[in-house]
């Protein structure tokens, strides 16, 4: 029996409250936007301009090569089994291994908690610019309300991240129109040295970057564990994938190469809010319009990680794989709130006990993996010539090769 068609009923028989379909394509991809943009961009610029220097754009733009051959095989699988936990589904058909499907979908909770983490510890960064109190005070604020609102209902909390969204993107862009405005010139052209570093030297640095610039990524794949809750899924969900990957990897481009160009490699790296810095140095006035922006595009990253997290702890539970008691749906705002709970909770503990870099490292390794299972299984579903439902996005079967091998390059270059 397809994964797709499986339930689970309750011990008594009794109909269960079931998550409510009403996201369409505009929510769907403000929500991919939302979980992508504000997890990347926003906190780790600074740390990845650290690692490759003036050739941070190229290690954006490197990472986005590396997620494209895995985002088309998303859009396949998304059509093919649109269900919640979709990664642990998608690997449970390809391998036949409902071990190994609870195993990935626990490692897409562990992004999602890690990763949220992760942005919790950069907004308290800004946050920290009006409000001089300890993180260890902040981050419980921070992630106790957020898990409130991702509780609230869908397309309310949905909504609620979407207009966080446009707010966060129209940031990056008054830091991208200030700063090709400025005037400055790109810093290969201002030191001699640039010149001097070895094609080696440049290219580790460019790759190591790219791995640390992936997690800026991480989000578009978020949106295939909202397929229960999203109108015409195979049809809407391909759809936001890619232009979620598309629209962020031009914003990226843009505002890394903006921040290179305005403020020194190592002042950048060394800054608790980069980008206020940068709008700062482009802008010559007070940074405090980016920092609240910021400090929203990183609440909203929060928001729809512990979302996204909560959904697959619900879908292995309704799949039967964890106990069933997380597939608990609050007959009043439709979410499954022991499971969103439950995430917040991990949330705070990893926010308040791991450093930034190694949270964004840690989820960057974890998807990686993730992602190297899901184009594997994809493959096993093309070779074995199982017939795709009606309205699938199909991409040549070489594709899903191709983003496994894209994966295990990354992963290498991890540990050089």
């Amino acid at each position: 029996m397809s994964i797709a068609s499986e339930r689970v009923s309750k011990p008594n028989g009794q109909a269960r409250t079931e998550l409510k379909r009403s996201l369409n394509l505009p929510l769907v991809v403000l929500y991919g936007l939302g979980v992508t943009v504000g997890a990347g961009i926003y906190v780790l610029i600074g740390q990845t301009a650290g690692i490759a220097g003036v050739y941070a754009p190229l290690s954006f733009l490197l990472a986005a090569m590396v997620m494209l051959p895995s985002a088309c095989s998303f859009a396949e699988l998304v059509g093919r089994i649109p269900v919640s936990a979709g990664e642990a589904a998608y690997v449970r058909e390809g391998f036949r291994s409902p071990q190994l499907s609870v195993l990935v979908g626990l490692l897409v909770v562990c992004v999602g908690t890690v990763s949220a983490a992760a942005i919790c510890v950069g907004s308290v960064g800004y946050i920290r610019e009006f409000i001089d109190w300890r993180p260890v005070v902040l981050i419980p604020i921070v992630v106790v309300t957020m898990t409130l609102i991702a509780s609230w209902g869908v397309r309310e909390s949905v909504s609620f991240a979407a207009v966080m969204t446009l707010i966060e993107i129209g940031g990056l862009l008054m830091v991208i129109v200030s700063g090709m405005f400025s005037g400055a010139e790109l810093p290969m052209v201002q030191s001699s040295s640039a010149g001097a570093e070895s094609f080696s030297h440049i290219a580790l640095g460019v790759l190591s970057g790219g791995v640390l610039a992936f997690f800026a990524f991480v989000g578009f794949e978020d949106l295939v564990n909202m397929a229960e809750e999203t109108r015409q899924p195979s049809k809407t969900l391909p759809r936001a994938i890619f232009l979620t990957l598309i629209v962020s990897t031009v914003l990226y481009l843009l505002v890394a190469l903006v921040a290179i160009l305005n403020v020194p490699i190592a002042e950048l790296a060394g800054a608790e809010a980069p980008l206020s810095l940068v709008f700062e140095r482009t802008t010559g006035v007070s940074p405090v319009t980016i920092s609240l922006i910021a400090i929203i595009a990183t609440l909203n990253g929060v928001i729809v990680q512990i979302i996204m997290g909560s959904r697959v702890l619900y879908g292995l539970a309704n799949q039967g794989s964890i106990p069933a008691v997380l597939a608990y749906v609050h007959p009043m705002t439709r979410t499954p709130l022991l499971a969103t709970g439950l995430i917040g909770a991990v949330v705070l503990i990893l926010a308040l006990l791991v450093p930034l870099r190694g949270l964004a490292e840690l989820t960057s390794l974890i998807t990686l993996t993730v992602f190297s299972l899901v184009n594997l299984a994809l493959w096993q579903i093309k070779r074995r010539g199982d017939v795709a439902p009606p309205d699938t996005f199909i991409v040549p079967d070489w594709v899903p090769l191709a983003g496994l091998a894209s994966c295990l390059l990354f992963l290498g270059a991890a540990f050089i």
